[in-house]
C-alpha cells in the first residue's frame, strides 16, 4: 500500500511539472471551387488531380488540410470548396517552442498540424485574419458609394 501512495505522489508531481501543450487551431474557409469545363457540376482537386463530386472531401497533401467540394444555396447553385487547414503560424513567443517530437507532418489531417510546448504562464497568440463581409453587405456598402 505504501508503494501505490509513494507512485501516485510521484505521478503527481511530475504531471505537475509537465509543460502545455498547445492544440493546433483549425481554420475553414469556403471558397469558390476549381471547375474545369468538361466536368461541370464536379469540383476539381488539383493537390489530386482529379474531379470530386459535391459532398465529398479530399486530402490536400502535400499541404497539412482537407478540403469539401460543396454546392452553395444561392440560384444559379456554384460549386464551392470548403477548405479546412491549421491556418496561420501563431506570433513568435520565446517561451513557445514547436515540439518537432510531437509534430508529424505526414499524419493525415488534423494530425499533421504543428504541436507547440509552452512554459507555464505562456500562450500561443495568432495573428488576426482578415475575413470579408458577407455578399449583401458588400454590395449594400457599393450602393452607399455610388
Amino acid at each position: 500500500m505504501k508503494y501505490l501512495i509513494v507512485l501516485a505522489v510521484f505521478a503527481l508531481a511530475f504531471a505537475a511539472e509537465e509543460k502545455k501543450e498547445e492544440e493546433a487551431k483549425i481554420y475553414m474557409r469556403l471558397i469558390p471551387a476549381d471547375v474545369l469545363r468538361d466536368f461541370p457540376g464536379l469540383c476539381f482537386a488539383s493537390t489530386r488531380c482529379a474531379t470530386v463530386e459535391p459532398g465529398n472531401s479530399w486530402d490536400l497533401a502535400p499541404f497539412c488540410g482537407r478540403s469539401t467540394c460543396k454546392i452553395s444555396e444561392d440560384q444559379p447553385p456554384r460549386l464551392l470548396e470548403l477548405v479546412e487547414d491549421c491556418g496561420p503560424l501563431p506570433i513568435a513567443n520565446p517561451k513557445c517552442k514547436l515540439d518537432t517530437d510531437k509534430t508529424n507532418k505526414t499524419a493525415p489531417f488534423p494530425g499533421c498540424c504543428p504541436k507547440f510546448t509552452c512554459e507555464d504562464g505562456a500562450k500561443l497568440e495568432y495573428p488576426e485574419l482578415p475575413t470579408p463581409p458577407p455578399e449583401d453587405e458588400a454590395k449594400e456598402a457599393e450602393k452607399k458609394k455610388a
